[in-house]
């Protein structure tokens, strides 16, 4: 896990690459699409996509609809940049109140095995290198070290 910590946004380097969309969920395939195009530009091996994939849309699907409520006059905002020299860092910011990521349920726990929410924020933190909230839940930082040192 990488401790590379922000107290605010405006303490992150600039994004590489920027998106911004309104929330609904047929807006996904853009995020699909930007996953796409930065492993392909990085050469991200193939058994790291999934976990780019599944990360990224997972963090994307919880700012439109637990953070904008799927309204579509909210915006998500998903900026891209490579922090060091083996980090690909992705930013998924919304509109909405923000929310106490410090102590959601344990959806491993019997008793929150069968309910059909609460696995996004599991989810992230299993597949990325570290996945830190800012903004009091509203901005979520998912890094994955996932590129390739280069030859010393």
């Amino acid at each position: 896990m990488f401790d590379t910590h922000y107290a605010s946004l405006s303490d992150m380097p600039a994004a590489q690459r920027m998106i911004q969309f309104p929330s609904a969920m047929e807006n996904i395939n853009l995020v699909e699409k930007l996953v796409d195009e930065v492993c392909a530009e990085y050469q991200v091996k193939e058994e790291y996509y999934g976990e780019l994939l599944i990360g990224m849309t997972e963090a994307v699907n919880n700012a439109m609809v637990h953070g904008n409520k799927l309204d579509p006059a909210r915006q998500v905002k998903v900026l891209f940049d490579v922090a060091g020299d083996r980090i690909l860092r992705f930013t998924v910011e919304d509109e909405g109140p923000g929310f106490d990521y410090d102590h959601l349920p344990d959806p491993t726990a019997p008793e929150n095995i069968e309910k059909p929410h609460g696995r996004g924020v599991f989810i992230m933190r299993q597949l990325t290198d570290s996945c830190q909230f800012l903004d009091g839940g509203r901005v979520v930082v998912l890094d994955f070290a996932v590129l390739e040192q280069e030859p010393a």
